[in-house]
């Protein structure tokens, strides 16, 4: 019998204990380790943000769903990991013992790495289900006396579809409030162009986003950097192509969403071999750490360089069908294993990603998300409203029911071409 731990149960986590539970051997024992004893839909969030959603309507609890897969559940923190001695320290003092662990945990929220930045600061947050609901009252605050909105993302962020999605979502609110006209709207990114979302652009986000901006008569600072925020104030680094301080601003604002820099979390940082220097972990092409051969990493955790220099760092976004590339490669190779065999299945790390406007959006496509890619598509419309509202409706009852991938989502992603797996070539 093997013992592998999961450590984590957001997106990848979860979905991670469901796939292995179909790959591993029956009497292999599956652990979830995780803070949260419910999952919640981070997608969702700007909705919860400004009243469209409420807790209920994006939570699931996990702990039964767990226990029908005959999956142990332990909503504890971690507190260290001990990769030498094949071991999970937990706040509560608990000590597990593990054959092989996947490290799946999500982020730890950057906020402390800029004055007065934050949900503790001046500044909303839509990361996770907490933070939304704040951003909803001090939303519902500033609708009483409305003025500028700066919305976007700091340098270093690694997640940009969310700030826009959010920045359309209050225009699309605020029109149905009758407030728009009250309210100048800013956009600000580390991006050294709109619609660049650390990718470089995906087929013509850059031309979509810009185009969108325009007709909502938002404006935007691109290449720029937080150097503090203060009640009501945001100042601004704008940043030239060699580095240098092209101008300081004072940017006012009645309300403020920033999207913060991720790194690891505390647990698995600061590790020899395991971890970069942010806390991210390294792995290689089968998800699993060079150092350490039985610990598998997936999702935001995983370190992935940046696609090249800009003048304020971006990060390289991990979008969900990549997160999921990344669970169905590495419940495989963990099967091989469990069963005497080498790990041979590589994720094609494909995105697929919809920016829900609140009426409309931006759905784009890249295969693999890191170029050069073999598609490279985007496309804008109503639609993608109404796709986005489906894909969170299904996804919480796959998550409800267990289920990491029902033979009808397997069938329409062959249709479309989209894969999770690379072909195996076999020798």
């Amino acid at each position: 019998m093997a013992h592998i731990v999961v450590l984590g149960a957001g997106l990848g986590g979860a979905i991670m204990a469901y796939e292995l539970r179909d790959q591993v051997r029956p009497e292999d024992k599956i652990t979830v380790v995780t803070k949260d004893a419910k999952y919640h839909f981070v997608p969702s969030n700007p909705w919860v943000a400004v009243g469209w959603r409420d807790r209920k309507d994006t939570s699931v609890d996990l702990a039964p769903t767990m226990k029908k897969k005959g999956i142990e559940f332990i909503p504890v923190a971690a507190e260290k990991l001990v990769p030498e001695e094949n071991r999970l320290v937990l706040v509560d003092g608990q000590s597990i013992s593990y054959d092989y662990i996947v490290i799946a945990t999500g982020p730890d929220l950057a906020f402390d790495e800029i004055e007065g930045f934050g949900p503790d600061g001046y500044t909303q947050s839509i990361c996770h289900i907490d933070h939304a609901e704040t951003a909803r009252v001090a939303f519902e605050k500033f609708c009483e006396n409305p003025g500028p909105i700066i919305v976007g993302a700091v340098q270093g962020a690694s997640c940009y579809g969310p700030a826009y999605e959010f920045l359309f979502i209050l225009n699309t609110a605020l029109r149905k409030l009758k407030l728009r006209d009250q309210v100048p709207m800013t956009f600000i990114t580390s991006e050294p162009y709109i619609g660049h979302l650390g990718l470089d652009g995906v087929g013509d986000t850059k031309g979509l986003l810009e185009s969108e901006m325009r007709d909502k008569d938002i404006k935007w600072m691109t290449s720029s950097r937080v150097k503090k925020v203060e009640d009501g104030k945001m100042i601004i680094e704008e940043i030239n192509d060699d580095g240098t301080v092209k101008s300081e601003k004072e940017m006012p604002f009645g309300y403020a969403m920033m999207l913060p820099a991720f790194r690891g979390i505390k647990a698995v940082s600061g590790i020899e071999g395991l971890a970069n220097p942010r806390g991210f972990t390294i792995v290689d092409k089968h998800q699993r750490n060079p150092k350490y051969p039985n610990v598998f990493a997936v999702g935001v955790c995983v370190a992935i360089p940046p696609m090249g220099p800009t003048p304020v760092p971006c990060g390289v976004p991990k979008t969900g069908f990549m997160i999921e590339s990344m669970v169905t490669a590495t419940a495989h190779n963990l099967g091989n294993l469990v069963k005497g065999k080498e790990p041979d299945q590589v994720g094609t790390w494909n995105a697929v990603c919809l920016a829900d406007f609140g009426d409309g959006g931006i759905a784009f496509v890249a295969q693999p998300q890191m170029p050069p890619r073999n598609v490279n598509w985007s496309s804008s419309g109503k639609w993608v409203h109404m796709a986005k509202v489906g894909f969170e409706k299904y996804f919480i009852h796959k998550m409800r029911k267990g289920t990491s991938e029902p033979y009808y989502e397997k069938a329409a992603m062959k249709m479309l071409g989209i894969d999770k797996l690379k072909e195996v070539k076999k020798g």
